[in-house]
């Protein structure tokens, strides 16, 4: 019983430092408000004073304080010596190269990405074929040269035979 006692009563207290809080910040934000309004009123006081750009008041009073209207600058000087400034300019592309202007196909990137490895592929490709070729003829000249020599023996023998 007396932990909840003790319980309560630190509770209670934790409530009333909690209002004393809110307390203080209600009366802080109430007097910050007095400012602010006792400066707002000086602010009334003094108000700026209006110019008029595009209305024309009727009132004469009001007229007085109406801005002249505008006058357009002179643009002329400042576009003759632009042009002066371009023309003095070398062009910086005297021939377009038409591969430049072509729009490119879809996969461009994808085949510039893989470029290096096509390439040894090809080279590897191509020695490979060299060499099943290099065996082709090394199969078809033996059995050439076999029948190359049987055929020379033949003309030798023809010839001799010829000679007796």
């Amino acid at each position: 019983m007396k932990s909840e006692d003790s319980n309560v009563g630190h509770m209670e207290e934790e409530a009333r430092r909690r209002k004393e809080r809110l307390e203080r910040l209600k009366s802080k934000t109430t007097k910050e408000n007095t400012d602010n309004n006792h400066q707002n009123s000086d602010d009334k006081q003094v108000l700026p004073k209006p110019h008029f750009r595009s209305y024309n008041p009727n009132d004469e009073t009001l007229k007085e304080r109406s801005l002249p209207k505008a006058k357009p600058e002179s643009v002329e000087e400042q576009i003759k010596d632009q042009l002066l400034e371009l023309t003095k300019e070398e062009p910086v592309i005297d021939e377009v190269d038409l591969t430049s202007l072509a729009p490119r196909k879809v996969d461009w990137d994808l085949k510039r990405n893989l470029q290096k490895k096509l390439d040894k592929l090809e080279n590897r490709t191509q020695k490979a074929i060299a060499e099943l070729i290099r065996e082709r003829l090394r199969e078809t000249s033996a059995t050439d040269l076999v029948a190359a020599t049987q055929d020379l023996e033949a003309t030798q023998k023809a010839d001799d035979s010829d000679d007796d």
